[in-house]
């Protein structure tokens, strides 16, 4: 990856979901954001790639908001955990009201990552397997461990795409 485009866009995706002028490290979420920005979101259930091309739509907005050239080998790259997830926040605000970055907090808080501010010294090991966990599927069959917990959950979730998991946890709402 291209350390300055890459910190610029990392800036701007963090500005979608906080303020990146906060200076309260009890407040801020750079390391979190950061290390979900280094992760490539792997898709393992069908139409899940809707998600993944979800996220890297994020980049075409960016690059005519800040009217910058980049280089074609950055377009190349995977969509990062980071992206997928802001970019689900602002379908589930579509779908479900609300705002996206109250979402994506939401979301964040379905992880146990709410804890993990830059003021917090915390395991990035942990923070790789909740990645993982969403991603290759190894929650509870009822969600919970992933993004979309369900108390009534019809179908194992571990085998429903992400976005009728979300249909499934608005409608429990």
């Amino acid at each position: 990856m291209n350390a300055p485009l890459d910190d610029l866009y990392l800036t701007w995706l963090y500005s979608q979901v906080g303020d990146v002028k906060e200076r309260n490290k009890s407040k801020t979420y750079w390391k979190l954001l950061r290390r979900m920005y280094q992760t490539e979101f792997i898709h393992l259930i069908p139409n899940d790639d809707n998600r993944y091309e979800d996220g890297r739509e994020l980049r075409y907005e960016w690059v005519d908001e800040e009217r910058i050239n980049v280089d074609p080998e950055w377009w190349a790259l995977g969509c990062s955990f980071l992206e997928m997830l802001i970019a689900l926040s602002r379908r589930l605000a579509f779908e479900g009201e609300g705002h996206p970055e109250t979402w994506f907090w939401h979301l964040i808080d379905n992880l146990d990552l709410m804890d993990c501010t830059d003021r917090v010294r915390f395991d990035m090991g942990e923070v790789d397997e909740i990645l993982d966990r969403v991603m290759l599927r190894t929650y509870s069959p009822d969600g919970v461990g992933g993004l979309f917990p369900l108390r009534h959950a019809r179908r194992d979730q571990r085998d429903v795409e992400l976005w009728y998991q979300m249909q499934a946890y608005l409608i429990e709402g």
